[in-house]
């Protein structure tokens, strides 16, 4: 085919699909079909070794799509949370809310290593983390979405960003929305997006305030089931077992459904951060209700609110880079 009407014929195709297109404040666009020609395989990549991590340790899927947020929340989806220390970076990994806590390196690392053989200092490492969410939702039952794709990787990292900025099991309600808003998302976006707490575990330090001594008066806390709270008491002591791990959704905990929703209602939710959502706001609670009786009307939120989420401050065109190793920039 003549070069001209390629392009011409390429072009007309992306001017067909807005739809498709994020734009964002610096004049970049991502947009689903990025790597088409550059690296065609990418997707189909990302997915299989993404589902072999699944297979092979169901929690995984949670780990990914926690990952993804905890990048994004600081300084925009821009991979700086995989960064490593080095004498003049600090980690992002270091942060109150990712020590101990956030993980599934590895598992990025296996995809990048696996993308660079194929196509070389071609896909980032913030769209391989973009992608892998989104594969971890569906291969666990969640919904499917176009992921928007052209971001570029950071040269730096925020500990301080990521300190401050990501949400805390024992923020409140206003403190949650008000760094959900701060990266241009609403209650809604709020509500759906805790809905990820469908799959996945938190452990005993999370919540142990909830069981004992939730407003510093040694009582446990009142909007907690207490049958619910006695269970968790036997796992979670007052003092040692910090890294015990219990289900976000008891109900259902590896799949992908609207059981947390459910479980809210009845006082089950396991973090402080998710039961605010019905004791201490009324759209909030609106919400929750909504998505508690319609799995569907979730599930197209949920894939809304992570693309939205995913376009947070994104690095595009000659911004960044594309690292050859996800855990270092660039020599």
């Amino acid at each position: 085919m003549d070069k001209s009407i390629f392009l011409f014929l390429a072009l007309t195709l992306l001017a067909s699909a807005p739809l498709c297109f994020s734009h964002n404040s610096y004049g970049g666009y991502l947009y689903p079909q990025f790597y088409d020609w550059s690296c065609p395989r990418a997707q189909v990549i990302v997915r299989s070794v993404v589902a072999k991590a699944v297979a092979k340790e169901a929690r995984m899927a949670a780990s990914l799509v926690r990952l993804h947020f905890h990048d994004c929340f600081v300084k925009g989806c821009d991979a700086s949370i995989l960064l490593d220390s080095t004498g003049s970076l600090v980690s992002e990994k270091r942060s109150n809310p990712n020590r101990n806590s956030v993980r599934g390196f590895e598992v990025i690392d296996e995809i990048k290593s696996a993308l660079e053989k194929e196509c070389p200092q071609t896909v980032s490492c913030a769209d391989i983390m973009a992608l892998a969410a989104r594969d971890s939702t569906v291969l666990v039952g969640g919904p499917s979405w176009a992921v928007p794709l052209g971001r570029r990787d950071s040269k730096g990292a925020s500990l301080s960003g990521s300190n401050n900025n990501i949400p805390a099991p024992n923020n409140t309600f206003q403190t949650i929305l008000t760094k959900f808003k701060l990266q241009g998302l609403d209650i809604v976006d709020l509500v759906a997006l805790s809905g990820s707490h469908t799959i996945g575990n938190s452990r005993c330090v999370s919540f142990r305030e909830r069981l004992y001594n939730q407003s510093g008066n040694s009582q446990p806390d009142f909007t907690l089931d207490q049958s619910y709270a006695a269970q968790l008491r036997t796992r979670c002591p007052r003092s040692g077992g910090d890294q015990n791990l219990f289900f976000l959704d008891f109900v259902s905990p590896t799949k992908f459904d609207n059981s947390y929703f459910k479980n809210l209602l009845s006082f089950k939710g396991l973090l402080s951060s998710d039961q605010v959502l019905v004791t201490k706001n009324q759209a909030s609670l609106e919400l929750v209700k909504k998505y508690a009786e319609s799995n569907e009307l979730f599930f197209e939120q949920f894939a809304k609110s992570m693309v939205k989420m995913g376009n947070i401050s994104p690095l595009t065109g000659s911004r960044g880079e594309i690292r050859k190793n996800c855990r270092r920039i660039n020599a």
